[in-house]
């Protein structure tokens, strides 16, 4: 019995949720270019784009991509390549490729516009339970719950409640509590973004504005003062360490690139040549791996670039003219050949333009050592 009044007391709660939030996000909404002219098209776009990317850089590149391909016929039959210039500097091209390849799907299977069934969003490429949640409530005005990291610590707090979000248990109890506080909204869409707009701006990870929050009154953290230990802090994954050295390789003003593969880093992306190993690789074991002198390979400039999960240690090699010429020989078809200009539009993540800067920087020492020598 007991159990059962505690149900309906949360219950209770959680239908009063929304109307607050939805006043206080009426007022305090951020003026974002998505939100000022809805579409379904735009919210698929924005809520690619935010996803594992700050609202502060999704927004400028929302509006050039929009103005890039403004409808979704338009980035359905766009090239991939421009799709990933485009998106250049989000990070995260797989998101890119994803919500291409969901446009040709809404082209080919919706008529061109974008599904409002939970089903039919779940079932395109890149969309997950967090995004088709996203899509029916703002788009098209569906109870649809939402979760993500903002959503999920507002609602522990409210509630008073520690869960492990990445937990079948937890993941549970935060998609029931979403289902409860959607559904006593007025307006789903609204409501769920103001629940979002909160988590970003006023109930964050660390100094809470509780003063200012429409919800303090109801808040369980807040009433007890445990707002700084409520979602208790993840433990951090120790990143690993891999170990990449790049081969820069130019022939007649062209350098050589590779397609890497559809999983892991930069995947499908083009990349200069490498070899990848979680231990330290010496200049020889590059140079038996392509077949030249060790002699032949320049620079070896270093950098450290991290990622989520790893830590990534670069070293650049640059061939030089008479190594690069045998390379373009020896390694067939699987290395393509491209101009400055090529290379530019290919040198879309940020680990490959600073690949290509430190092989500039090895290229002027290079110089500037014969200059001396010279002298």
């Amino acid at each position: 019995m007991a159990v059962a009044q505690g149900d309906h007391r949360r219950a209770r709660v959680a239908v009063g949720l929304a109307p607050p939030v939805e006043q206080w996000f009426a007022k305090a909404a951020r003026d974002l270019p998505w939100r000022r002219v809805r579409t379904a098209y735009g919210t698929l776009v924005s809520e690619a784009m935010c996803q594992q990317t700050q609202v502060a850089r999704a927004a400028p590149a929302w509006t050039a991509f929009m103005r890039a391909f403004p409808t979704i016929q338009a980035l359905a039959e766009a090239s991939e390549g421009s799709v990933l210039e485009a998106w250049r500097g989000l990070g995260y091209y797989r998101r890119a490729r994803s919500l291409h390849a969901a446009a040709a799907e809404i082209c080919e299977l919706h008529g061109g516009m974008v599904p409002s069934k939970r089903e039919a969003l779940l079932a395109l490429p890149g969309i997950g339970p967090y995004c088709a949640g996203a899509i029916g409530s703002i788009a098209f005005g569906k109870r649809e719950p939402i979760v993500d990291g903002n959503v999920a610590r507002v609602l522990m707090r409210v509630h008073g409640r520690n869960v492990d979000g990445a937990s079948p248990a937890g993941s549970k109890w935060l998609w029931a509590r979403a289902k409860e506080y959607v559904d006593g909204a007025k307006g789903p869409g609204i409501a769920n973004e103001g629940l979002m707009e909160l988590g970003a701006t006023i109930c964050t990870p660390v100094g809470a504005a509780c003063a200012r929050c429409p919800l303090r009154k109801v808040c369980v953290a807040t009433k007890q003062g445990s707002q700084d230990r409520i979602p208790l802090p993840r433990k951090r994954a120790v990143r690993q360490v891999l170990h990449t050295h790049v081969i820069v390789a130019r022939v007649a003003g062209h350098t050589a690139l590779v397609r890497r593969g559809e999983q892991g880093l930069w995947a499908g992306m083009l990349f200069p040549p490498t070899v990848e190993s979680p231990r330290a690789i010496s200049k020889r074991a590059v140079a038996l791996k392509f077949g030249v002198a060790q002699s032949e390979l320049g620079g070896g400039a270093a950098f450290e670039f991290m990622t989520s999960h790893r830590a990534v240690r670069f070293r650049v090699w640059c061939a030089s003219d008479s190594a690069s010429r045998l390379l373009k020989k020896s390694q067939g078809s699987e290395w393509t050949w491209h101009s400055k200009a090529a290379v530019a539009r290919a040198s879309l993540s940020s680990a490959m333009c600073k690949v290509f800067e430190s092989a500039k920087t090895a290229a002027r020492a290079r110089r500037g050592r014969v200059v001396l020598k010279a002298q």
